[in-house]
């Protein structure tokens, strides 16, 4: 089941894609795919209905989309989870997780606009897979037990500024917070339509230039993996969203390769997820 979010934002409709591409108005049933609609087990009930529900179907001709969760608590990210990021990073691969916090704020539609933050002159891209929790999760006793706590999976796009992030001091954080920097997308592939989470082919595109291409199977640490370790530090909320990482092939630590401009186009593609596209503006 692919879950969808259309409409202007902050009045987005909850939809369902249907095989056929058909997409049906859910709002009779629930208003929205938010902490709520996952806590109280949605997802498998919105299966339920769906057998027997009449839904209108939504003409998508001028419809935006916007991201397939709404309101989720916090976005964990996790840093250096491929070795070549890491090297061109600068960076020695981590022996644990690196964990850091992206403001929930930042989730835009998957075809949004960018923009780049006043003063900012190292704007990046990173291409994701976003996992998002179906079930409260703390100290889970194994990266076994992880994916009965996911509700699906999604394109992101952890948009990064690199000097606010590691030149400035302090956390990560503020070079990954700015408005607009988490495009998430264009919908939510539940858990059981996803055969191999760990098998999925990423590309990200800048102006029709390939700029990454890699694998989720080439992450350090695993799905599951970060699901339980993060576990363990912090409860896991209904609707929360986890960005896994991404590979090599971002501005960072490339002087050849130009930082995100005005006027540029990002194309971003993971397999079975669907693709992003955004253009690129100054706030």
């Amino acid at each position: 089941m692919k879950l969808m979010r259309v409409g202007e934002f902050g009045r987005e409709t909850p939809a369902v894609m249907t095989p056929e591409g058909r997409v049906l108005d859910c709002s009779s049933l629930y208003p929205d795919f938010d902490p709520a609609f996952f806590r109280d087990h949605g997802v498998k009930e919105l299966q339920r209905q769906l057998a027997s529900a009449e839904l209108p179907e939504l003409d998508m001709t001028s419809r935006r989309v916007g991201a397939p969760v709404a309101s989720p608590q916090k976005i964990v990210c996790v840093g250096l989870n491929y070795v070549t990021h890491a090297q061109e990073s600068g960076q020695t691969p981590p022996d644990e997780p690196v964990l850091f916090m992206k403001s929930p704020g930042t989730l835009v539609g998957p075809n949004d606009t960018v923009l780049i933050p006043k003063r900012s002159t190292k704007t990046d891209w990173e291409v994701e897979l976003a996992v998002v929790v179906g079930t409260r999760a703390s100290y889970l006793d194994s990266p076994s037990d992880a994916p009965s706590y996911v509700a699906g999976y999604a394109i992101s796009n952890d948009v990064s500024e690199r000097e606010f992030q590691l030149e400035r001091g302090g956390q990560w954080d503020k070079g990954k917070s700015c408005d607009t920097f988490n495009p998430l997308g264009p919908w939510l592939v539940t858990a059981d339509e996803l055969l191999d989470p760990q098998d999925l082919e990423m590309t990200l595109s800048v102006n029709g230039v390939s700029r990454q291409h890699d694998s989720t199977k080439s992450m350090i640490f695993s799905i599951n993996y970060v699901l339980w370790y993060i576990s363990q530090f912090m409860v896991l909320e209904p609707g929360d969203v986890i960005n896994t990482g991404t590979p090599a092939g971002v501005s960072l630590g490339h002087d050849d390769v130009a930082y995100l401009r005005p006027g540029d186009v990002m194309e971003l593609d993971v397999a079975g997820l669907g693709r992003q596209r955004q253009n690129v503006a100054s706030a």
